[in-house]
């Protein structure tokens, strides 16, 4: 995404409507995720068992864009293999899955919040490990990102207390193992390509979880759940994880990183819309007002990397 200009791809007005519309799509797709987590929740489901489901129903897709993006290409070294085994560990296990057991104490308005830091820790990690100075629009940036989760943080610890602080601890955790994928994905990306590293990394997330799984409990557990966590699952796999991946992949295609990563705001909005529509959960002005500094504070960081 480094690198790029804000003009878009391509001149055609009806490509560039296209790939915004699909940017959207990704966005509020994507960010349904934690709301149908919530919902499957309620009946009674623990979070590594929703996390195989989800992983298992998403995983046929996958292989099929693995088998499809793979149809022209050489094969892979010994060890971009390896690389891609530690990304799809990194960025879809390890991440998923704290990101799951950190939903079962916190709202998924802050958990948005949370994981919509994750442009802010790529460039953490960047200034850190690469030894770059900040500029004054980077430290801006993410001063008021950071305060605005802080704001949305601290109104929903005087609502739940230290739940709060271990489900955002584990959210923020999830949101590092994502950002450090990123951030160590971009060299891998140039050689394998975009969707191909994808549906590598995916499928071995989807084993990995499965694994886990079955180290924790028996394979039949699987299939004794309450009929409503495997529709939800479903649509988690379907709606909330393959879709958002395709398209957004096409929209970068279209408008470029730059425009679909501000398109992408939609998710915390609409994060909001969903929470307080299906689980009637509370927003205050203190959390609206920190998703509106997270919203900028990512907008900075966007537009400053481009």
């Amino acid at each position: 995404m480094r690198g790029m200009s804000h003009a878009l791809p391509t001149s055609s007005p009806r490509l560039a409507t296209s790939g915004i519309l699909l940017a959207a799509v990704g966005a509020v797709a994507a960010s349904g995720k934690a709301v149908i987590v919530k919902l499957a929740y309620r009946h009674g489901v623990d979070a590594t068992t929703l996390l195989a489901l989800r992983m298992l129903m998403a995983f046929p897709l996958f292989a099929l864009l693995a088998v499809w993006s793979a149809r022209r290409a050489t094969a892979l070294s010994w060890a971009d293999r390896g690389r891609v085994v530690w990304l799809g560990f990194t960025g879809y296990y390890l991440s998923s899955l704290l990101d799951f057991q950190g939903l079962q104490y916190i709202s998924v308005t802050l958990e948005r919040l949370i994981l919509y830091l994750n442009p802010t820790l790529v460039l953490l990690i960047s200034l850190v490990l690469l030894k770059k100075k900040p500029g004054r629009w980077q430290v801006a940036a993410l001063v008021l990102s950071y305060l605005g989760v802080l704001l949305a943080f601290g109104h929903d610890l005087q609502l739940e207390g230290g739940r709060i602080v271990l489900g955002s601890a584990l959210v923020f955790a999830s949101a590092l193992s994502y950002a450090l994928y990123l951030f160590g994905s971009g060299q891998v990306v140039a050689r394998i390509g975009a969707i191909r590293l994808t549906a590598y990394a995916s499928c071995v997330a989807c084993v990995l979880c499965v694994l886990h799984f079955a180290v924790l409990h028996p394979l039949r557990v699987l299939f004794q759940q309450p009929v409503p966590v495997y529709w939800l699952s479903l649509v988690n796999a379907t709606v909330c994880t393959v879709l958002p991946v395709l398209a957004i992949m096409l929209a970068v295609k279209r408008i470029g990183s730059s425009l679909a990563a501000q398109v992408g705001m939609l998710g915390p909005v609409s994060t909001i819309v969903m929470s307080l529509w299906l689980l009637d959960e509370p927003m205050g002005p203190w959390q609206i007002l920190g998703t509106a500094l997270v919203l900028v504070g990512v907008l900075l960081v966007s537009r400053v990397r481009a």
